[in-house]
């Protein structure tokens, strides 16, 4: 049977947020980088040192510093900060040994980038320092001169790819936010679900098992003397399994495929049934109704359910001879009693009485165990008479 409204439980607003976030395939994230830079510099720096003529040496020499930073960026998944580290080293010598007229080093931005969005936060801190304070320092001492707006605005993009690194960091921290969120409220509504299903084959298969195995008794013990008397206990048997088996197969029904239920809801209007299904001629079960009208079906649901039960609790523990149900609008809320003349409570309670405070405790109901006046065990059920459905 489909979920009921007072058991839903409600889809995050933002549960098809993470999936805005697309995570880009393993593969693009590792040789994007490395192929752009690749492009940049590798061409440039062929070009470049055949306009120069700078000879095959230091040509080659170009060639080969050109593509080992992005060749490096092979390692920046494993290793981010050795490979920032290695980068910039690259890019020093490339800085420092190759015509001052050349392409960006784009393959340490990537590795700064990358390393910061990785966590080596220190490692591409220390590793940049420590090769641009080299590059000034050094490109004064072989009389390589740095025009101020070179070495400002160096810095100022060097400074861009951090905050880049940190922003697509953060990024990511919120979108595995997200996604674990969505996760953890997709696994608590399947939980709580399980526990519905549950709930509804404890309720349905425990009541009809329990009729049953009453009516069997008494078609046997029946079965020469009177059997017009035991004809009658094997019909209510043959009743009694065929709703429990529809009722089975709308639960199943929506785990297999989410089909419409084969019967409807169970009502308040279905406890005369309930009640007269249960009698024997051992036992008597008589309904007292004193509402004028039902209240919302949330709690016409819960209250059949849970009377259900509670009588199935009597015929199965209680060795009573008589149980009356009575239901009653008391002020805002709807109250159900179960009563009976068996052995009272005894021990703990069982996995009956919890699923009975579990469906109360749903619409802000509750459940009390206690005393009967008829001598053996009282269940009192109170739940809120107003709301929405």
């Amino acid at each position: 049977m489909p979920v009921p409204p007072w058991e839903a439980t409600p889809v995050p607003p933002w549960d098809g947020r993470a999936e805005r976030f697309p995570r880009p395939p393993a593969a693009f994230v590792l040789l994007a980088p490395v192929v752009i830079s690749l492009l940049v510099q590798v061409p440039a720096a062929i070009g470049i040192a055949a306009w120069q003529h700078v000879g095959w040496p230091a040509g080659l020499l170009q060639v080969v510093l050109a593509a080992a930073g992005p060749l490096a960026l092979l390692g920046a998944r494993r290793y981010p900060g050795p490979t920032v580290a290695v980068i910039a080293a690259a890019a020093l010598a490339d800085l420092l040994l190759t015509p001052d007229l050349g392409p960006p080093y784009v393959a340490l931005a990537f590795a700064i980038v990358l390393a910061v969005a990785r966590g080596a936060v220190v490692w591409a801190a220390a590793s940049v320092v420590v090769a641009w304070v080299a590059a000034i320092a050094l490109g004064a001492v072989i009389g390589v001169s740095w025009h101020p707006f070179r070495i400002a605005f160096t810095t100022l993009v060097l400074a861009a790819c951090f905050g880049i690194g940190s922003f697509v960091r953060v990024r990511r921290a919120r979108v595995a936010s997200y996604r674990a969120e969505v996760l953890r409220r997709r696994q608590t509504a399947e939980q709580r679900e399980r526990v519905r299903i549950a709930r509804e084959l404890h309720d349905v298969i425990g009541h009809a098992l329990s009729q049953i195995n009453v009516q069997a008794s008494v078609g046997l013990h029946l079965m020469d003397r009177d059997p017009e008397q035991a004809r009658t206990a094997l019909g209510s048997i043959k009743e009694t399994s065929k709703t429990a088996l529809e009722e089975v197969r709308s639960v199943l029904g929506v785990i297999r495929d989410g089909e419409a239920p084969l019967v409807p809801q169970a009502e308040l209007a279905e406890l005369p049934r309930l009640v007269a299904g249960v009698g024997s001629p051992g036992f008597e079960a008589e309904l007292v109704d004193r509402l004028d009208v039902p209240p919302r079906r949330a709690v016409q649901f819960a209250g059949y359910r849970i009377a259900q039960e509670a009588l199935t609790n009597v015929v199965r523990h209680a060795a009573a001879s008589r149980a009356v149900v009575t239901v009653e609008h008391a002020g805002d809320e709807f109250v159900l009693t179960v009563d009976d003349d068996g052995a009272g409570v005894r021990g703990a309670e069982g996995s009956g009485i919890l699923g009975m405070r579990e469906r109360a405790s749903l619409l802000g109901g509750s459940v009390a165990v206690g005393e009967s006046p008829l001598g053996g065990t009282r269940v009192s059920v109170r739940l809120p008479w107003g709301g929405a459905e």
